[in-house]
């Protein structure tokens, strides 16, 4: 079936990722996340979505965290840090967001598949997440044959996001263990007005 052909293909990208996961950069984006006065997260559409997830467990984590956009986001300082979903990295909301950042002195870490992108190269870190976004559209179909590039099952920037969502996740584990909490920890903080 193509929905087992799919599933599939989004895991084997999920492992893709893991197995290329850059432990110094990880520690780096975990210390700016644990000493940021406010981490502020972004994304648009799906990735947006992904980014409100984020922004929940560092909630739960007990660490100072907004989503961008929101009434409640305060202003943006030199000891803050912006963390950025973007696929393409060229998601124009995103870079005038980052772009804001950076002249305000915030540090900005950038979650993007292009690490040469406007948004990668506004950023102090960059975490690289492989995966099919927006701009990876090859017409030729003879072209695409020749090098091996076969359409994806999953469509739009589903392999971007869903292992962008997977890794978030693993950074939470690695946030919680450096951090010394628990699930009980998390718990206490999980919301009771629902």
């Amino acid at each position: 079936m193509i929905l087992n052909e799919a599933i599939d293909e989004i895991v084997d990208n999920i492992k893709g990722v893991s197995s290329e996961i850059d432990s110094e950069r990880i520690e780096e984006m975990l210390d700016m996340l644990i000493n940021a006065n406010n981490v502020f997260i972004i994304g648009l559409g799906r990735s947006g979505l992904v980014a409100r997830a984020f922004a929940m467990r560092l909630m739960h984590l007990g660490i100072s965290v907004y989503v961008v956009g929101e009434t409640i986001t305060p202003a943006i300082y030199a000891d803050d840090c912006l963390l950025a979903i973007s696929g393409s990295g060229e998601t124009s909301f995103i870079i005038s967001t980052a772009t804001i950042s950076k002249k305000r002195g915030a540090k900005v870490i950038a979650v993007t598949s292009y690490e040469d992108s406007t948004l990668g190269g506004l950023s102090d870190l960059i975490m690289p997440i492989k995966g099919r976004t927006k701009i990876d559209t090859e017409k030729d179909y003879i072209k695409r044959q020749i090098n091996g590039r076969h359409q994806p099952l999953s469509p739009l920037g589903t392999l971007f996001e869903v292992s962008t969502f997977i890794f978030l996740e693993g950074v939470i584990a690695e946030l919680m263990h450096k951090m010394g909490k628990t699930e009980e920890d998390l718990k206490a903080r999980h919301t009771v007005l629902e």
